[in-house]
């Protein structure tokens, strides 16, 4: 699907996406849980639904209704493949946890996913008690049980996806594990994953995110469950905002330790106009200067702060871009490339994007099949000179299916 997005100035209030990161999460606790689960909020996405059809294949009852899913947990496999679609989460975190099971369990994927390497995680489950295979550290990949414990080390290099994994289901081991867990990225999602634990009675002890002690035998308890807003997708919104008009996002939680939060520290520093209170998050436009993050540990961000600093006077430094090669595309390269073809001073040099403000053609931009560029150009097409036309639109619905209808009611110029 194509969709173009033309010069315009937003304004107005909205409630942020739910987060499909918590939605999965919340999935996977609910499949784990002795009782039915309610999670309120949840959200609608591709990775979302990915994460509802594995729960339905190892065993658990689960149905949407019009502001919830309701999750009934299984203790045996229902089918011997799950299709994890393109949602990299949804593979490395249900992986561990169909690993719990005696059943063989195939897991697929679909696009990129076929793509992203996974060959790490096999020695872990092996040592852990199950055994695990994949076609040369790609999909397919293989996994039988019972995952019983133990010791393991871990090297998180490339995303924290798999040890989340192996934080939801060790808990359900018969024995006591302790990982050993080196270099981790993406510290927030575990955060993340320990505080939506210990929401459904899970205990999980760490040592500076290196060494993690998780007991065996646990129960997950939980009747009721609400997503919390997506701090990735709202992110987006604010720096559309920040370019272009002024935006109130409701639905936020502030004390949320989902790592794209920082986008309130990058406004700060790069003078964009921001109020925050307990309910909402205003974002204004005002003029922009040019700013330095590192996105290695909040990586999904770093797609809406290239227009934000393509909007800004100086150049700006994004560091971290080795945590952008393993995404839907290879995000880096491709951002670069696109927005080159705005018209936009933009370079990599080793694992740092340099990108120096100026002035924003209308063009055409190929999203590659990754949601994010495609939300990125749409935010640049706001202030551009004239229309950008986004070709594979349609990918956000992997994570805010209503990123287009969202911006439209705020004002976009959107055009089918």
């Amino acid at each position: 699907m194509r969709k173009s997005v033309s010069p315009s100035e937003i304004g107005g209030t909205m409630t942020a996406p739910a987060s499909k990161s918590v939605t999965q999460r919340a999935a996977a606790a609910a499949l784990l849980s002795e009782g039915p689960v309610v999670i309120l909020n949840p959200s609608r996405s591709d990775d979302s639904e990915a994460a509802i059809r594995a729960v339905r294949a190892l065993g658990a009852r689960a149905e949407w209704e019009a502001d919830r899913v309701v999750i009934q947990g299984g203790s045996q496999a229902r089918e011997s493949v799950l299709d994890c679609g393109e949602s990299g989460l949804c593979l490395r975190m249900f992986t561990p946890i169909a690993a719990l099971f005696e059943e063989e369990m195939k897991l697929t994927g679909q696009g990129s996913l076929c793509r992203r390497p996974i060959g790490r995680i096999e020695q872990p489950l092996s040592d852990l008690g199950a055994a695990c295979t994949t076609q040369d550290g790609y999909l397919p990949l293989t996994v039988k049980g019972p995952l019983k414990g133990g010791q393991a080390r871990i090297d998180a290099s490339l995303g924290s996806q798999f040890l989340t994994g192996l934080l939801m289901a060790l808990p359900r081991a018969e024995r006591d594990s302790v990982l050993s867990v080196e270099r981790l990225t993406s510290i927030p999602y575990i955060q993340l994953t320990l505080r939506l634990l210990a929401q459904f009675g899970i205990s999980v002890s760490h040592q500076d995110f290196e060494t993690f002690r998780i007991e065996g035998g646990q129960k997950y308890r939980k009747a009721e469950y609400r997503v919390e807003g997506d701090w990735s997708g709202a992110a987006l919104i604010m720096v559309a905002a920040a370019l272009s008009g002024t935006v109130r996002i409701k639905g936020l939680d502030l004390d949320s330790p989902q790592g794209d939060k920082q986008i309130i520290d990058i406004f700060g520093r790069a003078g964009a106009k921001i109020i925050v209170s307990s309910t909402w998050v205003e974002v204004s436009r005002a003029p922009l200067q040019a700013f330095e993050f590192d996105v290695t540990h909040c990586p999904d961000l770093a797609p809406a702060l290239v227009p934000l600093a393509s909007g800004a006077r100086g150049t700006s430094i994004i560091h971290g871009m080795e945590r952008l090669v393993h995404k839907e595309s290879n995000r880096a390269y491709v951002l670069a490339r696109e927005f080159k073809s705005l018209g936009v001073d933009i370079r990599l040099e080793r694992n740092e994007m340099i990108i120096k403000g100026g002035t924003i053609r209308g063009g055409s931009v190929n999203s590659h099949g990754d949601h994010r560029i495609a939300m990125a150009a749409a935010v640049a097409a706001l202030v551009a000179e004239d229309t950008i036309a986004i070709e594979g639109a349609d990918c956000v619905k992997k994570s805010y299916p209503d990123f287009f209808e969202d911006l439209r009611s705020l004002g976009g110029r959107i055009h089918e």
